[in-house]
């Protein structure tokens, strides 16, 4: 894929449906009593896996690829059945952290697995938790990696015990603010005999709690702690998802950088704990506006106007990463465009992404030409050297490849991006839109 310097950007767009709440559809959707029809829902690689393994549980899910709707017939809590085959959930460390919450609840055995990349993350700070609940949980490898075997928690019945109740509730203590380990807990929850509850260190995005919360579950967050109360009643919903905003994060980006844009971009989610990347925008001297801002399905969700701005730097920490934390690497492009130092801290996570980020994001930039340098938990960036085309290596990570892309509409010469498919994983019309 070879991208050159173009002129303003201009006109209205809408982007697929949010990566992380089409995921939980599927998943709720499943457990839930009775038909959950899904719209906008993103035919993504990543959630078309969530799709194939629930298939494998026994779950009818019927699509409609041309119009992106879903239906899901779920067969409640205790509805899944034994799988015939490995679940693969590919690329996707979504499904695999938050599948293997729900399975550890189950009367049978199995085990997850996906592809190279996710069998190189980490996997121990999802087996800590389950394992305090009492499931019987372990790495193949003993290397705290997938592929994990997951035993049968269905250890009342073997003890001669009448009772539907599988795992310990607990209060767990997370020692990173991460979405998918307190999703991972709060679904395992879903199967124990008391109240679970997730203290996190930052909020992280809460798609989780409002999608139970919508489905009938008994959720409450208070302050930076999420508790669920065991075995509800969830009931199938009709659902429109929001556009994902770390998909419209690239073109919000593209506005601020090419000279004379402005686009209008519609239909995005803004949930607050997602929406840092508009506010470190606006922080950098972006000008963007929010228009018809209202409610979806519990989901905030507006349209973002965007101009071309002249940014300048700032620094970038604490309790903020978590609502961003997929949207780094753009946030480095455009801080190269900014007058001034934009420093990020707080982002360790970034190394145990699809790929070393942080090693990427700095590599990759500093052959365009860009003042650069990594540090421990993040990078430092001087502003305001111009960019040049180079050859983009994405190994296969699809924020990487449309983060340089962008990043190659504002530089001088030829950009190539390597293995641009890798999109798929999160917007497979990316380059068509742009």
């Amino acid at each position: 894929m070879i991208i050159q310097k173009k002129g303003p950007l201009k006109g209205s767009m809408s982007v697929p449906g949010d990566k992380s709440i089409s995921h939980r559809a599927i998943m709720l959707g499943a457990l839930s009593e009775g038909i959950t029809e899904v719209e906008n829902f993103l035919m993504g690689d990543d959630c078309l896996s969530t799709i194939s393994c629930f298939k494998h549980l026994g779950i009818p899910i019927d699509f409609v690829s041309n119009n992106n709707s879903v239906t899901i017939h779920g067969k409640g809590l205790d509805g899944l059945r034994t799988p015939s085959v490995q679940l693969d959930v590919g690329n996707s460390g979504t499904t695999m952290r938050l599948l293997s919450g729900i399975l550890c609840g189950q009367k049978f055995s199995s085990t997850i697995t996906g592809d190279s990349s996710i069998r190189m993350r980490p996997m121990g700070r999802i087996l800590t938790p389950l394992e305090q609940m009492g499931a019987d949980i372990k790495s193949v490898n003993n290397n705290l990696k997938a592929p994990l075997i997951i035993n049968s928690s269905d250890k009342a019945s073997l003890l001669g015990i009448d009772s539907n109740d599988f795992l310990r509730g607990i209060h767990y203590q997370s020692p990173v603010a991460s979405a998918q380990v307190k999703s991972c807990v709060l679904l395992a929850g879903l199967y124990a005999d008391k109240e679970t509850k997730v203290t996190e260190p930052a909020i992280s995005r809460n798609h989780t709690e409002l999608m139970l919360s919508a489905f009938g579950a008994s959720v409450n967050v208070v302050g930076n702690t999420a508790s669920l109360l065991p075995r509800p009643k969830l009931t199938g919903q009709r659902l429109s998802i929001p556009g994902d905003i770390s998909s419209a994060a690239y073109f919000i980006s593209a506005a601020l950088i090419v000279p004379n844009s402005e686009l209008l971009i519609k239909n995005v989610g803004i949930n607050p704990t997602r929406d840092g990347i508009i506010r470190v925008c606006r922080m950098m001297g972006a000008d963007i506006s929010l228009e018809n801002i209202r409610k979806d399905g519990g989901e905030p969700v507006a349209d973002i106007l965007v101009r071309h701005s002249n940014l300048k730097g700032i620094e970038i920490s604490g309790s903020i990463i978590p609502t961003l934390i997929d949207e780094i690497p753009i946030i480095a492009v455009i801080s190269c465009f900014a007058k001034g130092k934009t420093t990020i801290k707080n982002a360790e996570e970034l190394k145990v992404k699809e790929s070393n980020r942080i090693e990427l994001i700095v590599n990759n930039l500093s052959t365009m030409g860009a003042d650069i340098r990594a540090t421990d938990d993040g990078m430092v960036i001087e502003g305001g050297r111009p960019l040049h085309g180079a050859v983009i290596d994405s190994k296969m990570d699809h924020r990487i490849a449309m983060a340089f892309t962008i990043a190659g509409l504002a530089a001088d010469g030829d950009t190539q991006i390597l293995n641009p498919e890798c999109v798929n994983i999160s917007y497979p019309d990316f380059f068509k839109s742009l």
